[in-house]
């Protein structure tokens, strides 16, 4: 069981999110987000192996030698769209979580947040995805910190439904079960078929947050269960 308060908690999530938050956006800044929205279409059509800087400069508009003068390697338009994506997610949930102080709702805002985003970014989403891993040394780094502070912002998210519902589950088990849910949307989503992000996100949220209840009560009874059958046990020892 979380033994931090919901408001403790609360500004500990706001710090981390804070931490994260990007400067403000700046004409460059404004560039190159387009770069990275190139060179993102680029992985999703052809991988990273089998992308080429000059693949990536002629999506762009950019001369290849200029594209190296930017960015000395595919790998740092890679980085880049990594940041680029978690950050902005980051600064997203920040502004929300702001408005939200029910345990419930904010782990709801999570969920909503992810999946409009994603939902809005598909070929950003299949890119990460894949190529979750070709990072390394540094750029490696800096990204699986920045994965980590968004974890470990949803473990808190949860600590709190946990400590506001009396619930007793592993945030661990559910928060990686809850990523792996949004996380592989866009193998199957189809906008023609399937809802909108704001109405996908409250049937995900409930199947999510009655399912970790509902596990909890199960536990609860196995342990009732359990704690009857060794009574009745140890009527009979000797």
């Amino acid at each position: 069981m979380a033994s931090s308060s919901p408001v403790s908690s609360a500004i500990s999530v706001r710090r981390r999110l804070t931490a994260l938050t990007p400067p403000a956006e700046t004409r460059f800044d404004r560039r190159l987000g387009k770069i990275l929205l190139h060179a993102t279409e680029v992985f999703y059509e052809k991988g990273y192996e089998g992308a080429s800087m000059r693949d990536l400069a002629r999506s762009s508009g950019m001369s290849l030698s200029g594209l190296y003068y930017y960015f000395e390697s595919k790998e740092k338009l890679l980085y880049l769209i990594q940041k680029h994506t978690f950050t902005t997610i980051v600064e997203r949930l920040r502004e929300r979580l702001d408005e939200v102080s029910d345990p419930e709702q904010r782990v709801r805002v999570f969920i909503l947040n992810h999946l409009e985003y994603f939902l809005a970014n598909e070929k950003s989403m299949k890119v990460l995805s894949h190529e979750a891993d070709v990072l390394k040394n540094g750029f490696g780094a800096q990204i699986a910190a920045i994965k980590r502070e968004y974890y470990r912002i949803c473990v808190e998210l949860l600590d709190d439904f946990k400590l506001a519902k009396k619930l007793d589950f592993s945030s661990r088990t559910a928060v990686l079960s809850l990523f792996g849910m949004m996380n592989w949307i866009y193998t199957w989503y189809n906008p023609r078929i399937d809802a909108d992000a704001q109405e996908l996100a409250s049937g995900m949220g409930d199947i999510f947050l009655r399912g970790i209840s509902a596990a909890n009560k199960g536990q609860s009874t196995r342990s009732k269960a359990s704690h009857k059958r060794t009574s009745v046990s140890n009527q009979f020892q000797v």
